[in-house]
């Protein structure tokens, strides 16, 4: 059986949202949130992935094939042109 899903909040979750937007900072409840007091080993960006944007482009038969044939098993050859090109664009910003 397929569970419906919908983006529209129900009557009671938008009463629950508007009761906490109008709780004041003191009046939250923090006390299930536990304390973080060694930053030593946090990572910033550990779990960012960028966005990613399909498009078309053209580029020169040679220049595929050279990333198709570095690329362990043919795969992984987009990733690295993306590598490639994401490394050479803060190179040229540093330069300006």
């Amino acid at each position: 059986m397929k569970k419906e899903t919908s983006n529209e909040l129900t009557r009671e979750q938008k009463a629950e949202i508007e009761a906490l937007a109008s709780l004041r900072e003191e009046e939250i409840d923090t006390s299930d949130i536990p304390e973080i007091l060694d930053w030593a080993d946090a990572r910033r960006g550990l779990l960012y992935r960028p966005v990613k944007k399909q498009i078309t482009l053209r580029l020169d038969a040679d220049v595929v094939a050279w990333f198709r044939a570095n690329a362990p098993n043919g795969r992984g050859y987009q990733t690295e042109m993306n590598r490639v090109l994401r490394a050479h664009a803060a190179r040229a910003s540093k330069r300006v």
